[in-house]
């Protein structure tokens, strides 16, 4: 554990740098970088490292490098002048290192007219600062840089090594980013990733699959359309049985770590349903796209199966459909669960580390959606999540709690010394 003096030196000087820790973060909002589009981003947060005086290391992953790994997922976009950012600052090796992780893509803003605030603005009031991707998580990627310059700024360096990383893609499932820096060579002792948690300790998360449903029609002339067959109607019968098959999902798979974030286990979500060209023509065409997830325990080969039976179910008499069945297609993520294991020294190290921080201990929970944490057991690291208040995310109005991010900022510094240790 760090020395009082040394702790309160350094938490000081975090709270004579709030405006600076704002305003920076303010600045990453304020360049938009929505996957795939990650470049300017990236060179800010390389300027920022480099400010610190890390040693700056900046690569494009290797498409073909990373689809030879089970983990990877292909989301049909190249690499080219998308880098991730390393800022490395070495250490003893005989002490713990540690990897502090973020990424700075965003999803889309859209609907913009849905927002209040401007989501590329970066805004601050009452307390709360504005904009698409702030809470998640370009507020803890700037927690991760200003710990760290809070303890050297204080005349101190950490014993072990440090390995910030600002990476692209955890948006689209983190194979260019995160697991390209694994595969990179970047390891350490322990990885600690500040997606938002609300104060909580994230060691868990759901395995994630995508899929796609299309169905064809008859089309037809609409003052004729009793000769065609509409396959909106022919769809509305799976979008019903995939309806009902989240409510009995739910109801079956009770797994308390994910239930403790949103008191549910699982979801079934149909996000996108575009049917028919023309309001003139019986609809030819019918095409859903879903996400289901899945809880720790499940295997995706087994979700898949159960998902396909219930599509086989809905349209089985339905002479239409058995002779027209329904196409299913699995693409882009395509994730298994992740469990760290609360009791290895990693997780009870952050734990004592914080606990002493914030006055009480944390809450241990998962996250319904994926994390970039679950890369670290392919390369035997540990890893947790463990990020600001907030709310919002992916949603308008996406917003931070700023004092939630000094908290934070405080518990990584101290984190950063009690684990990986200090000398002046």
């Amino acid at each position: 554990m760090a020395d009082d003096n040394v702790l309160k030196k350094v938490l000081d000087k975090i709270d004579d740098m709030k405006t600076e820790l704002v305003n920076a973060t303010s600045a990453l909002v304020q360049i938009p970088s929505v996957h795939g589009e990650e470049a300017e981003a990236q060179a800010f947060m390389k300027a920022r490292y480099e400010e610190l005086g890390l040693a700056v290391e900046t690569f494009e992953a290797d498409l073909e490098e990373i689809k030879a790994h089970p983990a990877y997922i292909d989301t049909g976009h190249t690499y080219d002048d998308r880098p991730n950012v390393v800022g490395i600052l070495d250490g003893l090796d005989d002490a713990p290192s540690l990897i502090l992780n973020g990424h700075v893509d965003v999803v889309s803003p859209e609907p913009i007219d849905k927002w209040t605030a401007d989501p590329w603005g970066g805004e601050v009031k009452e307390g709360r600062m504005y904009g698409r991707g702030v809470y998640d998580m370009k507020a803890g990627v700037m927690a991760n840089l200003f710990a760290t310059r809070a303890i050297l700024e204080s005349g101190l360096k950490p014993k072990g090594r440090l390995i910030l990383q600002s990476v692209i893609e955890e948006e689209a499932g983190g194979s260019g980013g995160a697991l390209a820096c694994f595969l990179k060579g970047y390891s350490a002792d322990g990885m600690l990733v500040p997606e938002p948690s609300n104060h909580n300790v994230v060691i868990s998360h759901a395995g994630v699959k995508y899929f796609r449903v299309k169905v064809l029609g008859k089309t037809a002339h609409a003052a004729l359309s009793h000769t065609g067959v509409n396959a909106i109607g022919k769809m509305n019968q799976i979008y019903n049985a995939l309806i009902d098959l989240d409510e009995r999902r739910a109801a079956q798979h009770d797994y308390p770590l994910l239930k403790h974030y949103s008191s549910r286990s699982c979801n079934l979500n149909i996000g996108t349903y575009r049917a028919g060209d023309w309001a003139s023509s019986v609809a030819g065409m019918a095409e859903m796209e879903c996400r289901v997830g899945f809880v720790p325990g499940e295997k995706g080969a087994d979700v898949m199966r159960e998902v396909e039976d219930t599509i086989s179910s809905a349209v089985r008499d339905d002479d239409w459909l058995k002779e027209n069945p329904p196409e299913v297609t699995w693409y882009g993520w395509d994730t298994e669960p992740w469990v760290q294991d609360e009791n290895d020294g990693f997780v009870q190290a952050f734990l004592s580390s914080s606990t002493e921080m914030l006055g009480e201990k944390p809450n241990l929970t998962g996250f319904p959606g994926a994390l970039d944490t679950r890369f670290a057991p392919y390369f035997g690291v540990p890893s947790l999540t463990f990020g600001p208040k907030g709310d919002r995310l992916h949603g308008p109005d996406e917003y931070v709690e700023i004092d939630s991010l000094v908290t934070v900022t405080k518990v990584i510094a101290k984190f950063i010394l009690d684990w990986c240790g200090h000398v002046f």
